[in-house]
């Protein structure tokens, strides 16, 4: 007989699945490290604190061997973690199960194909209060994309 645990863990698996086939993302001409530059500064002037880059691209391309490929799938790409306590806090007070979304990620990549483009995005989120927090993921990342 197949357990509630069992049943709650493949509900989970099954739509952070679909979820994880949905971003959102813009492209600029901008460069790799003017991108950056203008996404951190849009988290600080948010009053929110980066907690940790995740330097993505360069674990890729540094492992590739060690895994048996010779593809370079990003030139540069970075995932910037970071929370904010009040939205946080509402959107938990809401579903305490919203707990699996924090910390929020944004993406900043490029990649060799199309050297002159950088893309930034973060992942789009469930209807209900995680869009609240979506639309802080967006206005962060049409800022260090450059669109209005």
């Amino acid at each position: 007989m197949i357990g509630f645990r069992t049943l709650t863990a493949a509900a989970v698996l099954a739509a952070n699945t679909a979820m994880a086939d949905q971003a959102v993302t813009y492209t600029t001409e901008d460069s790799f490290d003017d991108v950056v530059f203008a996404l951190e500064n849009a988290v600080i002037d948010r009053g929110l604190v980066i907690d940790s880059v995740s330097h993505t691209g360069d674990m890729l391309e540094r492992t590739k061997g060690d895994v048996g490929s010779d593809v370079t799938i990003f030139t540069k790409a970075d995932i910037f973690s970071f929370c904010s306590a009040a939205l946080s806090r509402k959107v938990m007070e809401a579903d305490h199960m919203n707990v699996m979304f924090c910390p929020y990620d944004i993406f900043v990549f490029t990649r060799p194909d199309t050297p002159d483009q950088t893309v930034v995005g973060y992942r789009a989120y469930p209807d209900g209060p995680m869009k609240e927090v979506e639309a802080l993921l967006d206005s962060i990342a049409r800022e260090a994309a450059g669109v209005d």
